[in-house]
């Protein structure tokens, strides 16, 4: 469904005029045929490299370092497929680390992109927004209350801030109570404080150690009911040694950079329902898992509505935020900021969640769970045809782990090397050159993770990008 139908008043004026909207239509049509071409992987031109290695060399020295990947894009992809000024063409299986859910030029981005372009602004605020502005903060609290108490939503340009925003909520809804709860293995974001509540030590290098942080032990599967047995005693524990001391339990429904590790319902079950009894807020950080998973929040698959006060979201959603119940609603002045996002970041986020609302994305037999079912079908052929690369991956405790193949929806898993992090990375930039952009996670054992644009990928793209990162594999073996 066209959100322009739904959401008609919050396009710019001038994008509603029929003249406006045919050049608009013209322009997509001409993207669509240039990029038409773009139809499979491809190997970088040998006639583009010295110009495209002058500008790495530009990239490392402004930025005083080389990025991870000899990345720079011409602008230019179609869907799960992205072209590099180096002639190359890759899947995309990374996405900015799930950011572009709609992949490459996909043609309702591109269109809202130019509805955007004929706004009166670049940027919204605060302070004056536009009708887009309310427009996606009413979808997303549509969305979030169908099961839960969430009642309001603060936009921000980012999902570092909309966990300030989150933290900022708790806090003064628990009169300054100065510790956090959250989870081991946990990622917040790069801000200041939000790097001290991430269990990442190598984020908060040089940092000023000044956030109180109570970290809790994540759902091990190899434990099962034990698990959750021993992180309630560790969370009750905690509750007790600082009596009214803890402004927030944050959980991430769906670990991310810990692993794309998962848990069942009754183990957050029991968690927040310590913490509803101590009087500490729960708040669920969705930026990562937000739109992937076989709901639109992580915490409707799981059924955890009646337990979650704060919930934040961001990347796929192009503009981030903070979501609260009204027993949450902070006083006048706690919330602000000079930019909430760009007018093409509201109006592709609209586009893109009118999408996945209406277009069979969730649900058991929705999109999401099509997709990573066709992902473990592909990455479990990979490990009975070649066991060499996959020998058991071990944890801190020496035990194997019970999967190698791991997620939910969009968030994809596979632990080859026995998740070595130095082989991972091998085979990381051999795919890389091969055609096929994913990244890392996990804090060992460590994975090759993706996270696939499940806007536009179909099952059926797995078979070929399966076949590059076969052909990885076997260059670094």
């Amino acid at each position: 469904m066209s959100h322009g139908s739904t959401h008609h008043d919050a396009l710019p004026a001038f994008a509603r005029d029929p003249q406006v909207a045919e050049l608009i239509e013209r322009i997509v049509a001409r993207v669509g045929a240039l990029q038409g071409n773009l139809t499979a992987a491809r190997p970088a031109d040998p006639a583009r490299k010295e110009s495209y290695d002058a500008w790495l060399a530009r990239n490392g020295g402004v930025r005083g370092r080389a990025s991870l990947y000899p990345y720079v894009g011409t602008g230019a992809g179609c869907g799960p497929l992205v072209e590099l000024a180096d002639g190359s063409v890759k899947w995309d299986m990374i996405n900015g680390i799930g950011v572009h859910m709609f992949g490459h030029a996909d043609p309702r981005m591109v269109r809202a992109g130019l509805r955007a372009a004929v706004a009166d602004v670049v940027m919204e605020g605060n302070l004056q927004f536009n009708a887009d502005s309310i427009a996606i903060a009413e979808l997303l609290v549509a969305e979030a209350s169908k099961d839960s108490s969430i009642r309001h939503a603060f936009i921000t340009n980012s999902g570092c801030m909309a966990n300030e925003s989150a933290l900022k909520v708790c806090q003064q809804k628990t009169n300054a109570a100065p510790r956090v709860i959250a989870f081991a293995d946990c990622f917040m974001g790069r801000s200041t404080t939000m790097s001290q509540i991430g269990d990442g030590p190598e984020y908060r290098q040089g940092v000023v150690q000044n956030v109180l942080v109570d970290y809790m032990p994540f759902y091990d599967p190899a434990m099962g009911e034990r698990s959750i047995e021993m992180a309630a005693w560790h969370l009750e524990q905690a509750i007790h040694r600082y009596p009214g001391q803890h402004s927030c339990f944050v959980m991430e429904p769906v670990q991310g950079e810990g692993g794309f590790r998962v848990a069942p319902r009754e183990f957050f079950v029991r968690l927040m329902t310590i913490c509803r009894k101590a009087g500490i807020p729960v708040w669920a950080d969705e930026v990562q898992s937000f739109g992937r998973t076989e709901s639109m929040f992580a915490f409707q698959m799981l059924d955890l509505g009646e337990f979650v006060d704060v919930v934040t979201i961001g990347k796929m959603s192009q503009v981030c935020a903070c979501l609260f119940t009204e027993a949450m609603n902070p006083k006048a002045g706690l919330l602000s900021g000079t930019f909430s996002s760009s007018v093409s970041a509201f109006q592709s986020g609209l586009e893109a969640l009118t999408i996945l609302r209406d277009g069979g994305y969730y649900g058991p037999d929705g999109r999401n769970a099509r997709l990573h079912a066709a992902f473990r079908k592909h990455a479990e052929r990979l490990i009975g045809a070649h066991p060499e690369w996959f020998p058991p991956a071990r944890d801190s405790l020496g035990r194997a782990q019970p999967s190698l193949v791991g997620g939910v929806g969009g968030m994809m898993r596979l632990t080859p090397f026995g998740g070595d992090k130095d082989r991972i990375m091998k085979l990381l930039h051999a795919a890389f050159d091969e055609g096929v952009i994913a990244f890392i996670c996990g804090h060992g054992p460590y994975h090759m993770r993706m996270l696939a644009p499940v806007g536009v990928m179909e099952p059926a793209h797995m078979g070929p990008v399966f076949e590059v990162i076969e052909r990885a594999f076997r260059k670094v073996g």
